[in-house]
């Protein structure tokens, strides 16, 4: 029986791969970000109304989907699910200009799909398709949860406090990862990815004419120090054996080019593994830019350090679970092992509450240009990989809801 399901869902995947790879392309070309994804929600909205899922709108943007099982046992006399599993897919995009000349290449200035959340939501779109005409066969309830504002860190948290997480009894999700080679999945247990943190050094001097430097305290010299100065924390301060990265990602200051700035400030995030590595950085940050500042006259203050998310540790059992749902719909030759990034994601959030998975799903094709990583203004995906990412997420579903409840 089980190697029937596996059979219709591929069968019923394949014959909507076309369909998948243009819901892609539409997402790619009309990218929105955190919170503001609202011609997004409405498309999901509209192409779940047409195949006849109901949901939920918790939030302003994003949405939750329900598929209720048929076979049987699906629920006990009270409508409660023999088993409810979660199937998470982020939605929003980030503010980078494309550069990538697709003939279906972001049409919304400033932003792009440059992580594969126009992916994550066609490929959850077939496996919803796929479930829905297998509802016969679902011992149980999938909910699936089309997320916003991942990027910024906040949409899990929202959508948990929203009751996403309530009744449910396992989580799964997938991410297209440029560093796995396409059509690879790697779902290995414990960490994956890093604690996030960001921050905010505001930096002060005294301005004066730029042909009299000596009258000033120059702050975007202190802010430029500070910038590299920071880089030492993981050099001198953290064990070579605990993995870490500090990067600035804004550095403004200075009002015109014959004046010596008397402010600026810089923008960044911390990725950490261990619990001491990311218990310690607010103060060592606080350390360094106080001195390195100091040291040209200048002050600066930690103004902000916001922990975004914990660390991404997939559970051991379910884990497991989606190596062998790998192998039933991709074969065994489909599993890859990955060493696990210091890159974030909230999907962590969901795994404070229950059980859960997150596998990279490898998108790498040097064939084709797949070879930038996430964030890129030339990233690009090997399309072939989008139907394997459905059958797999749908196989995960009935694979959990078919399990004996705990």
């Amino acid at each position: 029986m089980a190697w029937d399901v596996t059979e219709r869902i591929r069968a019923l995947v394949m014959a909507d791969e076309e369909n998948i790879v243009e819901q892609r392309r539409h997402f790619h070309a009309h990218p929105e970000p955190s919170h503001r994804e609202f011609r997004t929600t409405e498309d999901i909205a509209a192409e779940l109304d047409r195949i006849g899922v109901p949901y939920a709108r918790p939030l302003e943007t994003g949405l939750i989907a329900t598929i209720r099982g048929a076979a049987k046992d699906a629920y006990d006399s009270r409508g409660v699910p023999r088993r409810r599993v979660m199937l998470r897919a982020d939605i929003d995009a980030l503010p980078v200009t494309e550069q990538t000349e697709s003939p279906f290449a972001s049409e919304n200035p400033g932003f792009m799909h440059a992580c594969g959340h126009d992916c994550h939501i066609a490929m959850m779109l077939g496996a919803v398709r796929a479930l829905n005409q297998v509802k016969d066969l679902l011992h149980g309830e999938v909910r699936v949860v089309f997320q916003p504002s991942e990027e910024n860190g906040e949409g899990a948290r929202q959508m948990i406090a929203a009751g996403a997480c309530e009744g449910v009894d396992g989580a799964f999700a997938l991410h297209v990862w440029s560093e796995v080679d396409a059509g690879r999945v790697s779902c290995e247990p414990g960490p994956r990815m890093a604690n996030t943190d960001w921050f905010r050094i505001d930096v002060r001097g005294t301005s004066c004419h730029g042909a009299m430097p000596q009258r000033g305290a120059d702050a975007i010299i202190a802010a430029a120090e500070i910038v590299n100065n920071l880089q030492t924390i993981v050099s001198r301060d953290l064990s070579p054996y605990e993995p870490a990265v500090v990067t600035v990602g804004e550095l403004h200051g200075g009002t015109a080019r014959n004046v010596i700035a008397g402010s600026a400030y810089l923008t960044g995030t911390v990725r950490t593994y261990s619990d001491r590595a990311h218990d310690m950085m607010p103060q060592l940050i606080e350390r360094i830019c106080q001195h390195t500042a100091a040291a040209v006259g200048a002050d600066a203050v930690l103004t902000d350090y916001t922990v975004a998310n914990m660390r991404m540790e997939n559970d051991e059992a379910s884990a497991a679970r989606c190596a062998r749902a790998v192998e039933k719909i991709l074969g065994a030759d489909a599993l890859a092992r990955y060493q696990g990034t210091l890159s974030g994601e909230d999907f962590s959030e969901y795994l404070h509450h229950v059980p859960g998975v997150l596998a990279f799903l490898g998108t790498r094709n040097p064939a084709i240009g797949a070879v930038y990583a996430q964030h890129s203004c030339y990233y690009q995906v090997d399309e072939s990989i989008l139907a394997k990412g459905s059958m797999l997420a749908a196989q995960y579903a009935v694979d959990f809801l078919s399990e004996k409840p705990a």
